[in-house]
């Protein structure tokens, strides 16, 4: 998992097509159908981006856009909707939209202007993340520990990524394998486990504290052990 995008349509058709398009183009992609999904996965995690259609079941996409930007005025939203009027155009900029695409639109130009947000994104925030002496630069897709590189496999950096994402969170088994695979967890694999093994051991290798911590029955936790805050 690298750049993650929310893309907040209730057309399944255009839906379909944001998600699959953009998945095919390497960035880790989640739908939201109704206003109300989006609030609540603009307030579960962090986004690179955010794809917000206007028009929606619930609250709409103008006040979802109004709600999020009082707390967060980093993250660039383009706006995708119907609403072509010129003095819609300037209420959704004004509401706080980075850019505004009207519907029908045509996915290469949608894509250039997603490219365009995150570069002026990377400029504003950078691509790092990081935890103590865990770095990873999402641009390069390279990680170290203490300055040793990490030699990581595809969903080894995906899962590291998650975690630099949501330090000092309990992380159940269902919500890592959903964001990382993109798949519903079905309780029995032990996909997740064996690749948090292989995590650990890499990270652990040179020695220093565990940073990957299992919390019986309820997942993982990065950071910190459990109780030291």
């Amino acid at each position: 998992m690298g750049i993650r995008i929310l893309t907040v349509e209730d057309d399944e058709l255009i839906a379909e097509t944001l998600v699959r398009g953009l998945r095919e183009e390497g960035f880790a992609v989640e739908h939201a159908p109704d206003g109300g999904a989006a609030v609540a996965a603009l307030q579960a995690g962090a986004w690179d981006l955010v794809i917000l259609d206007w028009w929606l079941p619930g609250e709409d996409g103008l006040e979802v856009l109004r709600r999020f930007r009082r707390r967060d005025r980093e993250t660039p939203v383009l706006f995708l909707t119907a609403r072509d009027a010129v003095p819609d155009r300037v209420r959704g900029l004004n509401g706080g939209a980075d850019d505004y695409l009207c519907k029908p639109f045509a996915f290469d130009e949608l894509l250039a202007r997603v490219r365009a947000l995150l570069r002026r994104g990377e400029g504003r925030a950078g691509t790092e993340l990081s935890f103590g002496d865990v770095e990873l630069d999402l641009a390069t897709q390279k990680a170290s520990r203490d300055g040793h590189p990490l030699d990581l496999k595809a969903k080894e950096y995906a899962l590291l990524v998650y975690f630099l994402r949501h330090p000092g969170q309990v992380l159940s088994r269902t919500r890592i394998y959903e964001h990382v695979w993109d798949e519903r967890y079905d309780g029995i694999s032990n996909t997740l486990e064996v690749h948090v093994f292989e995590l650990r051991k890499k990270l652990e290798a040179r020695g220093g504290p565990r940073l990957i911590h299992t919390l019986r029955g309820r997942g993982y936790v990065f950071g910190d052990p459990p109780g030291e805050g």
